[in-house]
């Protein structure tokens, strides 16, 4: 079940039904908006079936942060195959703004000389940091945030109760593939508070004790999305207050979260060094 973005599955549907196929497509917006979903969704319409095990479909995502040029090489020639049950292959790159500078060269050449009927979908969070060369190949389309009132929608089919509803679509920030994380494992609902408790009491503890959290928190498989985290609750914090001075510390800490999460989810940068200048800024 999609939820939300009705208007980009629309056109999709459109463009499926027409026949008339872009061979390159760029999904981009925030994380766990549903943009896989969609693109997964996309190809089993087009294909007229299941995408498990299909054999013209390709799924590349990254591998210790970064698509590498071998990745995409294995992907052309993939391609470059005929297809065995379909009319055409079709592939979908996530995280698409993680291939190097040589992955992305090698993949221009791939939408420069298409072999045979394929189609190429790219997701990202960042399109800027492809090359202009290929954003200018691909039709793109664009993903915001879902509405909180057709989350609720979605949850209220799932047979949970009304406060339930109206605190995960509350916290999920528009992104359903949050809700559904929430939903399916309520572990994450209790995990969730106890990270805001954290961070409040963090923020009031001297620099030293701040160092020393941003050292155990470095070592956290889940940094991300801790940090995500950190970033709903000083968004919410920033809607509701009212003094100019706090405004602009809530301002300054949410630039200083949202870098230190790029450059930890792009990057191998030294966690704890990242952590640690956010820590400052608390």
């Amino acid at each position: 079940m999609i939820v939300g973005h009705q208007k980009q599955w629309q056109f999709l549907k459109k463009i499926a039904k027409s026949g008339k196929i872009p061979h390159a497509l760029l999904f981009s917006g925030e994380e766990k908006l549903g943009k896989k979903k969609i693109a997964l969704e996309f190809v089993s319409l087009i294909f007229g079936q299941d995408l498990k095990n299909h054999p013209d479909f390709i799924s590349i995502t990254p591998e210790a942060k970064k698509i590498q040029i071998n990745q995409i090489r294995e992907l052309s020639w993939r391609l470059s195959l005929k297809p065995i049950k379909a009319v055409f292959k079709a592939a979908i790159i996530d995280d698409a703004h993680l291939m190097t500078a040589e992955a992305q060269n090698c993949f221009l050449k791939t939408l420069e000389e298409p072999k045979g009927e394929t189609l190429l979908i790219l997701i990202t969070e960042y399109p800027n940091f492809l090359l202009p060369t290929i954003l200018s190949r691909c039709e793109r389309i664009k993903f915001f945030p879902v509405k909180k009132e057709e989350i609720a929608n979605y949850l209220k089919t799932k047979g949970i109760s009304k406060e339930k509803i109206e605190e995960i679509s509350e916290i999920s920030d528009g992104r359903p593939g949050l809700a559904i994380e929430f939903l399916e494992n309520p572990e994450k609902l209790k995990g969730r508070e106890t990270i805001i408790k954290d961070l409040i009491r963090i923020s009031k503890s001297p620099l030293s004790a701040r160092f020393q959290y941003a050292k155990e928190l470095s070592k956290d498989q889940n940094l991300t999305e801790v940090l995500n985290i950190w970033l709903s609750f000083f968004r919410k914090d920033l809607i509701s207050q009212r003094s100019q001075i706090n405004l602009r510390k809530i301002e300054n800490i949410l630039k200083t979260i949202q870098r230190t999460f790029f450059l930890i989810s792009t990057t191998n940068v030294n966690p704890r060094l990242a952590l640690e200048i956010l820590m400052m800024e608390l």
